[in-house]
């Protein structure tokens, strides 16, 4: 199971919004064929590990590890359950049961129903870790947020003119640049995309671009700007109106519920992830509705000494990590 999770992992930036998934089959005590989903809309981890086995008549005697349930509905692709009904493989270990209502136990029912014995919650807690994003979405009806900002000693995440370039170092950056990579959408405010002009793509790392998303409450900001070139997926989150262009989306919502409105849009266009960069005031709406799972904090040792504050939360920390000279802190709510 644990290699069946770490073939799910490589399925990282390119599944989304389905779950990572990976698979190990096994005859005679050893391993005979593996496989991962690779990309949205193609095979799943079964269909790749089940392809891969040279001598298909083992398959009668093996051991299936996948670390979801699989499925067992049509979707874009044929149910998986079905395809190891077909080959009668003898056992199926499970880490995580499927919270999708399309799957939900029917996909272990079709197999227990063939007579092929079922075995389920084997590393359970490392399947949940792995595709929290995907569970998240499903039971809360909401993209899975990550919060993320870099700090200076003294507590400051830019200077009183707003530049907040480099609190971090080289190594922290392209970090980011990975994450993004891994997340469908990252998400900034108004001042940070005025100060900072930022792309928010994957220039240092490589990968998919994620969606962008901008909050402009007044439309305010120059279409000058990096995030309005139409380079890549853009949404702007707005009061006053709704349009939509060739990758540029101009979302209108509510002033009452504004953060919460978007973030029900978001579930709406199936992103499953966002990473929330800034700036401080965007944080901290966030921070303060709680719509939040974890927060990202490199703390760098300049300082400013006056400024615009970090952001203040109650947090539990998660895990605590060096990133050549700047501390990295991962937050989960209290």
């Amino acid at each position: 199971m644990l290699r069946a999770l770490e073939l799910a992992q490589l399925g990282v930036g390119a599944v989304s919004p389905n779950p990572r998934v990976g698979c190990v089959i096994v005859a005679d005590g050893r391993i005979i064929g593996e496989g991962w989903h690779q990309k949205y809309g193609e095979a799943h981890a079964e269909v790749n590990a089940i392809r891969s086995v040279s001598n298909q008549n083992l398959l009668k005697s093996s051991t299936v590890y996948v670390n979801l349930e699989p499925c067992a509905h049509f979707g874009k692709t044929p149910p998986c359950a079905d395809l190891l009904v077909q080959h009668q493989v003898k056992k199926v270990v499970i880490s995580n049961l499927d919270v999708n209502p399309l799957v939900a136990g029917k996909g272990i029912e079709k197999l227990r129903s063939a007579g092929i014995e079922v075995l389920t919650g084997i590393l359970e807690q490392q399947g949940e870790d792995l595709n929290q994003r995907f569970f998240t979405f499903i039971k809360k009806k909401r993209p899975y947020i990550i919060l993320k900002w870099a700090q200076t000693a003294d507590g400051f995440l830019a200077r009183s003119n707003f530049d907040s370039k480099w609190i971090s170092n080289q190594y922290s950056r392209q970090l980011v640049h990975k994450w993004r990579s891994e997340e469908d959408a990252v998400l900034v405010g108004t001042n940070t995309a005025a100060h900072d002009n930022p792309s928010l793509t994957v220039r240092d790392w490589s990968g998919r671009n994620p969606k962008r998303v901008v909050i402009d409450r007044f439309m305010r900001l120059p279409q000058t700007l990096h995030l309005f070139d139409q380079s890549v997926d853009t949404v702007c989150y707005n009061l006053v109106k709704q349009e939509e262009r060739s990758y540029l989306v101009f979302a209108k919502l509510s002033e009452k519920d504004f953060i919460k409105d978007l973030i029900n849009d978001l579930y709406a266009r199936d992103i499953q992830s966002v990473i929330v960069e800034g700036g401080a005031q965007t944080l901290q709406l966030f921070l303060e509705g709680g719509w939040w799972d974890e927060a990202r904090v490199f703390y760098s040792r300049k300082t400013f000494t006056e400024g615009v504050k970090a952001p203040l939360m109650e947090a539990i920390i998660y895990k605590n990590e060096l990133v050549f000279d700047d501390e990295l802190l991962t937050y989960k709510p209290k």
